[in-house]
């Protein structure tokens, strides 16, 4: 029977799996995001967002318990710092995952973990509505209406 076993091993044994979730911490911090399959990632999820959550509350006590599961002062100095004052409002879910597809070499489903707060793409650039069917009617309509904008902004200079 399966009671209580509910995180995933990833085919490792136990202090293989805690090293390779605390480097792979270590690489979300310090690059904001990573690419990986997704069992780890999700792994990783179930690691950091606790360690990430730590970080709000600066204190010697909490820097201790976050170096004992990281062991990377760089990565301890940028976590409690930029990471810290981004997350400072937001009650939880600080990692997200985006699915890239699969791998070519075995299909393994491959993703991207990165840190919400930090993805500049996303935040600035507004979403266009792009066109998945182009019609010959559209393009020979929105020309002259293109030529017409070009044409009143020379005016105006």
């Amino acid at each position: 029977m399966r009671h209580n076993k509910k995180f995933n091993h990833l085919s490792r044994t136990a202090d293989h799996r805690h090293a390779m979730l605390a480097n792979m911490t270590i690489s979300l911090i310090m690059h904001k995001r990573i690419t990986t399959t997704l069992a780890k990632a999700k792994a990783l999820k179930k690691y950091a967002e606790p360690l990430i959550n730590r970080s709000k509350d600066d204190s010697t006590h909490s820097r201790r318990v976050v170096f004992s599961y990281l062991q990377n002062k760089e990565a301890l100095k940028e976590l409690f710092g930029p990471v810290a004052e981004k997350v400072a409002n937001r009650p939880g879910g600080y990692t997200r995952i985006i699915k890239l597809g699969h791998r070519i070499g075995d299909a393994a489903p491959i993703c991207f973990i990165e840190l919400v707060d930090f993805d500049d793409n996303m935040a600035k650039t507004a979403k266009t509505g792009k066109k998945t069917r182009r019609s010959r009617k559209s393009t020979k309509a929105e020309a002259p209406v293109a030529e017409a904008a070009e044409a009143a902004e020379a005016k105006a200079e």
